[in-house]
């Protein structure tokens, strides 16, 4: 044997062991430890370890158990170092001791038995190769029990049954020295086959081959879901609920002996290996509660009605628990507004929109999120919101962005509307109210993230005439008459309206008892503290909640086929591997951020041994998306605009955010590039390989939000004064607006964190009678003072009209805000 391991090995592919022992080493030496080799390595071009992956390996210094000798050591194992170079550098170095970490054992298990999952009746190999000073002698063991016939380097099972799945390790004897390979699981899945059919005809490959089933239980049944794939190495599994992963569901199959109301909802699987992902099919789990019964004499029924006990009956009244009371459906519709074109920009509605999107799900909420919509985008978005309702349903629309409030009626601002805006431009909250109840909804819930500040260049009064119904509940971030803040602070965090709310939204009660403990919880923060509160408008009379169970109603067909709509909105373009002819493999993947916000994530899973550089990334993507080149094909999600789903991503992949999914009118086709560079080249140019990839339409892009307004559209069939249906008149074009210094019109104070670290303040202070014709605020930052006082009339309204038909925001660090923004931002007396 060679005093050495193999030079050519990759550094990543070394054994735990070796790795643990040569981190032991090189943590402990102070001259010829990890800092020295992390120099020597930084010299070396190939590898490119820079100042800034030395600093992140000293602070692993800083963890508990924490090794800055593996970071680097998986640093070089990312960047192609091999045991070859590793040594040559530990040479140099001058450590002894951590070369004797690289010598062989006398004892080398070369090829490690892997994991499988297969069918009943299918042949089982398991394969162990060692060598060492003398011929290798092996023993197979399933769990601590010998393997009958088994002394040979492969293990063959054939046709496996249910009885041999379970844990195989190997061991290994060469003279007196004795080695066991790494244990092996093996998962066998009952199902119909032909016995002798190979194992290795599945090609290793992931192959899903039982799906879950749906189930309807009631309260204190036993809950199991299966799923099953077969494949080498060994499927992972991750259960999800509502699409949120189950924590320690990681089992094939999910057992819950004693399920709860809360058990209910919509179930899939996640099936994973190294270089595959698939899911399941989603199923539903319907839990009643506990069935009330009532004792009466014996008379005759069928066995489906009545169960016998003693010489008395039990009919079952599954209707009879007068408290409960349950949805045929719920929908909801999230819009977060951020990128204005004529307004202050915003930032807590993205956070916002994102979080209780994934908290609305668990509840068994259809939802679709969207972010930055116009006029005619927004219309048409309600339209597709509006088809899922029916009686019963529970609807819920969120939004988040600029607003307003005249006359009791609340306008959404679309991120097109002109500066300044009027009705014409908006969308009416009441008018979409008025056509929810048309539906004869069961729950109309309204959560308003946005100002409600008289608008002083809207002038028309909606005739709006609503039904008298007691299932409406509107959820105001802020009072009457008054603005919402958005702050910048030092965290990425929710806005102080959802920031509460999140806490809440999932509680059993009542949804005005909810909103009733948030009001409370926000009146305890002192940011906003006399400042904003948050006001509930109900007419709730039945004991309604977001957690209520879902009974499909009469009109279950028709809701079915409008869910198949809605669901479009969800659909992802499922992951591909791309062959180049080079010989490269490039996998490409998807997620989605919002329902038109689309990630697209590309990662190498094969390289010619020959290419010494080797690069893939995706251009060539419609106008329509307004793409940036300079944010797309990053190193890390965060790069690209991509911080909420940065967590849950693929690591070690170039990342393309995709934003306004619904201006796509076309099938989406873009361009994979693929880069390269061969070692034998003497001129090291690369060398480029193109592929066209149509991926369809992703997302909320099958719904064709682009498309004109219909003619039913939410506003036009509430005709109001100025709207488009009545005039073909428009607002004003945007008025001069050159501060950056604002009240945000939408959104309540919160502690959200600055995409931008820079703040640009509004040097008005030099002009203070064009500040005094925006809304009568006072505003002091930390620069100078700016005053600007209210002017009302008898009737409460402005005297004369101003420049802006939004307040102002200002951005105030939240940590700053106890001793600068609550001690100087004062109204000025009325």
């Amino acid at each position: 044997m060679s005093d050495s391991l193999d030079r050519s090995t990759k550094i990543n592919l070394l054994k735990d062991s070796v790795v643990k022992k040569l981190c032991e080493v090189l943590d402990k030496s102070s001259s010829k430890g990890w800092r020295k080799l992390g120099e020597i390595v930084g010299n070396d071009r190939r590898f490119k370890v820079s100042s800034d992956d030395m600093e992140m390996c000293s602070l692993r210094v800083l963890e508990v158990e924490g090794s800055p000798s593996l970071m680097l050591l998986r640093l070089m194992g990312e960047r192609g170092c091999t045991t070859g170079h590793l040594i040559d550098y530990l040479q140099t170095l001058g450590n002894s001791e951590a070369l004797q970490c690289l010598k062989p054992p006398a004892l080398q298990i070369l090829i490690q038995p892997q994991s499988a999952a297969l069918m009943c009746g299918h042949n089982l190999r398991l394969s162990c190769h060692a060598v060492g000073k003398s011929a290798a002698q092996y023993q197979w063991f399933k769990s601590r029990e010998e393997v009958p016939n088994s002394a040979s380097p492969e293990l063959v099972i054939s046709p496996v049954q249910l009885k041999d799945a379970g844990f195989y390790i190997c061991r290994v004897n060469s003279g007196d020295v004795c080695e066991f390979s790494q244990w092996a699981q093996v998962d066998v899945l009952k199902g119909s086959t032909s016995y002798g059919q190979s194992y290795h005809s599945l090609d290793g490959r992931l192959k899903l081959v039982i799906q879950p089933q749906s189930q309807q239980l009631h309260v204190g049944e036993t809950l199991q879901l299966e799923c099953g794939a077969v494949g080498r190495p060994i499927p992972r599994y991750q259960w999800h609920k509502n699409g949120a992963p189950i924590p320690n569901a990681t089992n094939r199959r999910l057992l819950v002996p004693h399920v709860m109301q809360d058990h209910h909802g919509r179930y899939r699987c996640e099936i994973s290996s190294s270089t595959e992902r698939m899911w399941t099919n989603e199923v539903h789990v319907v839990v009643a509660p506990r069935i009330a019964v009532q004792i009466t004499g014996a008379m005759e029924c069928s066995e489906d009605d009545m169960y016998a006990i003693g010489g008395c009956s039990i009919e079952l009244f599954p209707n009879s628990v007068p408290d409960q009371l349950y949805a045929t459906d719920k929908v909801a519709l999230l819009i977060g507004n951020l990128s204005y074109q004529n307004h202050p920009q915003l930032k807590a509605p993205m956070v916002d929109v994102y979080d209780l999107t994934n908290l609305l799900r668990q509840l068994n909420f259809k939802v679709v999120s969207l972010l930055d919509l116009t006029e005619s985008e927004m219309r048409n978005a309600v339209d597709e919101f509006l088809l899922l309702l029916h009686k019963g349903v529970y609807g819920l629309l969120y939004y988040a962005g600029h607003g307003y409030e005249n006359y009791g009626n609340s306008f959404m601002v679309p991120v097109d509307a002109p500066n300044p805006y009027r009705s014409a431009n908006c969308l009416c909250v009441q008018s979409i109210l008025k056509l929810m109840q048309e539906k004869e909804t069961g729950l109309n819930v309204f959560l308003l993230d946005m100002c409600r500040k008289r608008n002083i260049h809207d002038d028309s009064t909606p005739n709006i005439v609503l039904r008298v119904t007691a299932n409406i509940v509107f959820g105001y971030a802020t009072c009457q008459d008054a603005e919402a803040f958005e702050l910048s602070s030092t965290g990425f965090t929710n806005g102080v309206f959802v920031k509460f709310l999140k806490k809440r939204l999932m509680d059993n009660e009542k949804i005005t008892v909810v909103l009733d403990r948030v009001a409370e919880d926000m009146g305890q923060f002192d940011a906003t503290k006399g400042k904003q509160a948050l006001e509930i408008r109900s007419s709730l009379s039945e004991r309604r909640a977001l957690t209520d169970l879902i009974l499909p109603g009469d009109s279950a067909n028709l809701a079915h086929a409008h869910s198949r709509q809605w669901a479009k909105a969800h659909e992802l373009p499922e992951s591909m591997s791309l062959n180049f002819d080079c010989g490269a493999q490039i996998k490409l993947g998807f997620a989605a951020e919002f329902s038109n916000v689309l990630v697209i994530y590309t990662h190498i899973i094969k390289k010619p041994e020959d290419m010494s550089f080797c690069q893939a990334h995706v251009t060539d993507f419609s106008q329509e998306l307004d793409v940036d080149p300079k944010e797309m094909n990053r190193e890390t999600p965060e790069e690209t605009g991509i911080y909420l789903l940065s967590s849950s991503l693929p690591q070690h992949c170039l990342y393309t955010r995709l934003s306004s999914l619904q201006k796509l009118r076309e099938e989406l086709v873009f361009t994979v590039c693929l880069q390269g560079t061969f070692a034998a080249m003497d001129d090291d140019h690369p060398i480029y390989w193109t592929k066209s990839v149509n991926i369809g339409k992703p997302l909320i892009a099958r719904l064709d939000l682009h498309r004109a307004m219909r003619r039913n559209s939410c506003l036009q069939t509430c005709p109001m004064p100025h709207s488009p249906s009545q005039s073909p008149c428009h607002s004003p074009g945007p008025d001069h607006l050159h501060h950056h210094l604002f009240y945000h019109a939408s959104h309540l104070a919160q502690d959200l964190n600055r995409l931008s670290p820079q703040h640009h303040y509004l040097d008005g202070c030099e002009h203070p009678q064009a500040a005094a014709e925006g809304c009568g605020f006072a505003y002091h930052d930390h620069l100078g003072q700016c005053g600007y006082e209210r002017a009302y009339e008898a009737d409460g309204l402005l005297s004369s009209p101003g420049k802006f038909s939004i307040p102002i925001e200002a951005p105030e660090d939240i940590n700053e805000l106890q001793t600068v923004f609550i001690n100087s931002l004062q109204l000025q007396p009325q």
